[in-house]
């Protein structure tokens, strides 16, 4: 096997589950959820039902996150490990195709399982790419592997939303039965292009294979060694609340954007439009602001971005359902607020790993990044909860994605105060004294 075959084989994973976070979580399951499994439901108890699946399957994998971490880090299992969650997340998926309409809990259950699934196997596909590139080549590979995401889930979007919207050219009788179509397309898809992982990558050589029991001892005491670690360095920990806050509110908008543009009365179509606005406007803004983020810093960016947050919200909750007319043509109100979301989306997430990256003691980097991606696994905990439980005491949706922005104002405060100078001071101390 050829190195760049090991690289493209572990990237089309990337490919593959992005179908998932597109068209599942971000693009029709939200709709369908609304329109067909809580059809007659007040569109505030719609939305607090999707919250608590969003928040409860975050929660799930956030706990169990130390104990399949440990299975990643220790033993060979990984790609066996990764096979279990993957094919949990695709038979799960495939059975959203099954759910008849009015069966909201049937569809929550198949929709936590499913996202559990696809979270899980993101930790052993990240423990992966030591097995395809080196220190060299490491950010080249992980880069492909984004890239072909977007590729792939953005494909296969735009193919699942010619499905709902002519479902006759593809032997269809109505747009309901496309999108459950659309469920099983990505599970198919999501299948397949898992294969040539499994079949090309090698399995990184580790220690013993792990119990249960052992992994989860490992996976907590591991958890507690490194809490005890960034207490020592005060600025990796005010970081780390700052990322909790914002990056809660970034994948809270990612998964109820949606959800609430129906509640407010926007049409499908738009909604569906503003999705692959998102998909394939994002990618080359975030090149264009990690380049700026280079040059006049990590921090300055990414508070420019989270102040675009912040207006998201503000736009948001004073949306107008009704279009703007450009030159004769009816222009959505809510493909300005895709444009800005996609605009600082993927700039907030990588600016956030790099400037991690210069605060954090380079000895302990797998470590501390460790609990880093634990955190992210925790996000979309408060805010599906925030969002959906203003939206119901005040039955006004519009007040819930407004109290998003708490979040982000939160975040970017304890960010402002977070001095990069002084991070790096405090390990070269702690170099000084080890040495």
């Amino acid at each position: 096997m050829t190195k760049h075959k090991g690289v493209l084989s572990w990237a089309l994973y990337d490919w593959a589950n992005s179908a998932y976070a597109t068209t599942v979580q971000a693009g029709f399951f939200p709709i369908f959820f609304k329109n067909f499994w809580s059809k007659g439901a007040e569109v505030t108890e719609s939305t607090l039902r999707l919250g608590i699946a969003v928040s409860t399957a975050s929660l799930i994998v956030a706990l169990i996150a130390p104990i399949i971490g440990a299975f990643a880090d220790r033993g060979a299992a990984k790609k066996r490990s990764l096979f279990f969650f993957a094919a949990l997340g695709i038979v799960a998926t495939a059975g959203l195709f099954l759910v008849p309409e009015g069966r909201w809990q049937l569809a929550v259950l198949f929709y936590v399982i499913s996202n559990i699934g696809f979270l899980g196997s993101l930790v052993f596909y990240d423990s992966l790419l030591v097995s395809v590139s080196d220190e060299s080549t490491v950010d080249v590979t992980s880069g492909r592997g984004y890239a072909l995401g977007y590729l792939g889930g953005g494909l296969l979007f735009l193919l699942n939303v010619l499905m709902a919207q002519k479902p006759a050219w593809f032997g269809l009788p109505d747009a309901a039965t496309a999108v459950q179509y659309s469920f099983l397309a990505v599970a198919i898809w999501w299948g397949v292009f898992s294969v040539p992982l499994f079949v090309n990558v090698p399995e990184p050589r580790g220690g013993k294979r792990l119990s249960f029991l052992q992994a989860a001892r490992a996976g907590f005491r591991q958890l507690a060694n490194t809490l005890r670690e960034i207490r020592r360095f005060k600025v990796v920990l005010a970081f780390l609340v700052a990322y909790w806050l914002y990056i809660d509110g970034v994948d809270t908008i990612i998964t109820m954007a949606v959800d609430y543009g129906k509640s407010i009365g926007v049409a499908d179509n738009d909604l569906i439009i503003a999705l692959l606005l998102v998909q394939f406007i994002g990618f080359p803004f975030a090149y264009l602001l990690g380049y700026l983020g280079q040059r006049w810093g990590a921090k300055k960016i990414i508070l420019f971005g989270l102040a675009i947050y912040v207006l998201v919200t503000f736009l948001g909750a004073n949306l107008q359902v009704e279009p703007y007319h450009i030159f004769g043509f009816q222009i959505s109100q809510f493909y300005l607020l895709a444009f800005l979301i996609a605009m600082v989306q993927g700039c907030i997430q990588a600016l956030s790993r790099s400037f991690y990256s210069r605060i954090i003691p380079q000895d302990k980097a797998a470590e501390f990044y460790g609990f880093y991606n634990m955190l992210g696994k925790f996000a979309a905990i408060i805010g599906p909860i925030l969002m959906s439980g203003v939206g119901r005491m005040t039955g006004n949706p519009r007040a819930g994605i407004q109290a998003i922005a708490l979040l982000f104002i939160a975040g970017a405060f304890m960010l402002w105060r977070v001095n990069e100078a002084e991070g790096r001071r405090a390990i070269e101390a702690m170099n000084q004294t080890s040495s």
